[in-house]
């Protein structure tokens, strides 16, 4: 069964963004819990790095992954623009644009600009310590600009699509994978020597 690390940014001490009194750190352990409990209700285990407001650094995060064995590491995050209003959507960072990565991104990203996001793309950020220090695919999902009252208003209004469009991302990234995987086995398999 597949492992799925899920990991609510900042915590604790550290809000992340803020914005008129709302807080990062609270929008994304909602919605880490939010996605994890769709994920375990489709038969996928999940392993949380915070399920409270408290702190760890992204460096402990990642290792935690790491000894959990996690076949993802998803790190969920609002974006905050220089000034408020001035940008809008929701984009993906990882480690590579090409390969595992990249693929779950680009699945998260599509599916997050049905429900009413501007989609602004799979960006590498090697120097991210979740993306850099995992030893699994990892992806940092950037939920909407926590400064933009728009962005608000659709995490607010539609959070329950929100949550399930990102574990729907997640899903058809497992099931393509093992699609493939059988696709793989049974070409093997016919090359064996009779």
């Amino acid at each position: 069964m597949p492992l799925i690390v899920i990991d609510a940014g900042h915590g604790g001490g550290n809000p992340g963004a803020s914005f008129r009194g709302r807080q990062e750190k609270d929008d994304t352990l909602a919605l880490a819990l939010a996605v994890g409990e769709i994920l375990e209700g489709n038969g996928i285990s999940v392993y949380y790095t915070r399920t409270e407001d408290v702190y760890e650094s992204p460096v402990q995060k990642a290792l935690e992954g790491n000894a959990v064995n996690g076949d993802y590491f998803l790190s969920l995050h609002r974006n905050a623009g220089p000034y408020p209003g001035q940008f809008t959507g929701v984009e993906s960072l990882v480690y590579s644009r090409y390969g595992r990565a990249g693929r779950l991104a680009e699945q998260i990203n599509g599916r997050l600009e049905q429900v009413g996001f501007a989609n602004l793309g799979v960006h590498e950020r090697s120097s991210l310590a979740v993306l850099r220090r995992t030893e699994m695919p990892a992806v940092l999902v950037e939920v909407g600009f926590i400064n933009t009252q728009e962005d608000n208003r659709l995490f607010d209004e539609r959070f329950g699509d929100i949550a399930q469009a990102i574990a729907d991302g997640v899903l058809a990234t497992l099931a393509d994978e093992k699609t493939q995987a059988a696709g793989r086995e049974k070409r093997e398999e016919s090359q064996e020597p009779i």
